[in-house]
């Protein structure tokens, strides 16, 4: 298997540079972070809603796969937003995925939101804002928000028999997803009716994030779950599929109802901007796509027009054409939904292009690409879409696998333009102050950068909570520290 340079072994700015180069990849840099009031990462930003957020760091969703099977959270779920209010992000997207109703959820111990919890949400976000309080002193310019989600072809929502059970919500049948993920061909699709339904159920879910004290939600629309999968749904007959403007109309109803029900709560998107194929593993354990133009694909329907089920794809599977997603944005800002959070792909069957990292989890593959090319991929993406729509206000993903070098990068991103917020993901599992760190001009602790070892992924995977247990001491010492070992033993 090919083997790529780690990045920690690029100890000098030159190093790092100089091996960008080599791979034809383009970051912004700056040798020099700044620290102190007039850093660049250290910048307010004012909303339209006259909301200010006090930093340029943002939190991204993850789930912990730690809730309870009726959807509340756990002294687990609590200790991680604590560590999120800690970090010293301004911008907290949603904490992480909570499902609208109990089909919908990835997992049997993902939250969920409903009256019924609508309580012990509303203390989980304020245990997030008491711990930032506590550590800077207000959270006046804190924004807090709600990740709204529906998983769609990818529900797990119970367990059977000890094992988590998929059921399945779909809105066309896919060429290869369908088989991947065990989907039967005469499998139901959603009607347009019991979409309708879904939209009601967002907009009442929406309603209840604004009584626990949340300052916007996010209408999911990534990493292959329902949301997304209604801006691909090309094949789709009747008001939701088809055309741009049926595709979009899921989203439209959702951000409607909650502009009449909840009209001060402000709405984000978390958008997967582009995607690919989706890739397996080839004979040497690195990712490859599966084929579109070969003669093993030569009875699929879609060959003679490209692989048409990628939202900002170009057709090949393996490119990027940014057209609808562009006339997504152009329908967000007509909407006046100013929150933008991009991302690419799916965890579920193009991982690489999602969430760059050197190590995959137990049932992925090797990286086809040096993670630092999928890095810069989203980073230019979101830079292309910025320059395109000023007005909305971008968060960008991927940083982490920058390691030593993010708040370089993060701060001539942001520096020049390319996007409003740098978004942290599995690196806010292991050093959530990071953030912290970086604005006050502090080292960075290496021993608590996440390395992309993947364990917070294999982990849930496999039926455990996730958390990173290579590097945080508490996860170490837990009892699924022992089964994952094992696990990644036989493996």
């Amino acid at each position: 298997m090919v083997r790529y340079r780690r990045v920690a072994s690029l100890r000098t700015p030159e190093a790092f540079r100089d091996y960008l180069a080599r791979l034809g990849v383009e970051l912004s840099f700056d040798e020099d972070v700044a620290s102190g009031s007039d850093a660049p990462l250290a910048q307010p930003l004012r909303l339209g809603s006259g909301l200010t957020v006090g930093n340029r760091f943002c939190i991204l969703p993850m789930e912990g796969w730690d809730g309870t099977t009726d959807g509340r959270p756990t002294e687990l779920t609590t200790r991680r937003w604590r560590r999120f209010g800690m970090s010293g992000a301004k911008l907290i997207w949603g904490g992480e995925a909570v499902a609208v109703r109990p089909d919908g959820r990835a997992n049997p111990n993902q939250l969920m939101i409903s009256e019924r919890n609508v309580g012990e949400l509303a203390t989980l976000r304020r245990d997030l804002v008491t711990a930032h309080e506590r550590r800077f002193g207000s959270s006046d310019d804190l924004l807090v928000g709600l990740q709204l989600t529906h998983s769609g072809r990818f529900a797990c929502p119970r367990y059977e028999d000890g094992k988590t059970c998929r059921e399945p919500r779909i809105l066309y049948h896919h060429p290869f997803l369908d088989d991947r993920f065990g989907i039967a061909p005469d499998a139901p699709v959603m009607s347009d009716d019991e979409i309708a339904g879904l939209v009601s159920d967002f907009v009442w879910a929406a309603r209840l994030a604004r009584q626990a004290g949340f300052h916007f939600v996010d209408i999911k629309h990534c990493h292959g779950y329902l949301g997304h999968e209604f801006l691909s749904a090309v094949d789709r007959r009747g008001r939701y599929g088809g055309s741009f403007e049926n595709r979009t109309r899921f989203l439209r109803q959702v951000v409607a109802g909650i502009r009449a029900g909840v009209p001060d709560l402000d709405i984000g998107v978390r958008l997967s901007a582009f995607d690919f194929v989706p890739f397996r593993a080839g004979p040497d354990g690195r990712g490859e796509p599966v084929p579109v133009d070969t003669e093993e694909a030569a009875s699929l329907p879609f060959t003679r027009e490209g692989y048409r089920y990628a939202f900002g794809g170009d057709g090949t599977g393996l490119g990027i054409d940014l057209s609808e997603p562009r006339a997504l944005l152009d329908l967000l800002s007509s909407l006046d939904v100013r929150l933008v959070c991009v991302s690419a792909g799916s965890p579920y069957y193009n991982p690489h292009i999602q969430r760059p990292a050197l190590f995959p989890p137990s049932d992925g593959y090797g990286p086809p690409e040096d993670p630092l090319v999928g890095v810069a991929r989203q980073v230019e993406v979101v830079g292309r879409l910025k320059r395109y729509r000023p007005d909305l206000i971008f968060v960008g993903s991927a940083y982490s696998y920058l390691q030593e070098w993010l708040p370089h990068v993060a701060q001539g991103v942001v520096r020049t333009g390319q996007a409003d917020f740098v978004g942290l993901g599995r690196m806010a599992l292991p050093y959530p102050d990071i953030v912290a760190d970086i604005l006050s001009g502090r080292p960075l602790q290496r021993r608590r950068i996440c390395r992309t070892f993947s364990d917070c992924t294999t982990a849930p995977r496999n039926g455990l909570v996730s958390g990173c247990y290579p590097l945080d001491e508490f996860y170490k010492t837990r009892p699924e520290a022992e089964a994952l070992a094992a696990l990644k033993a036989r493996s």
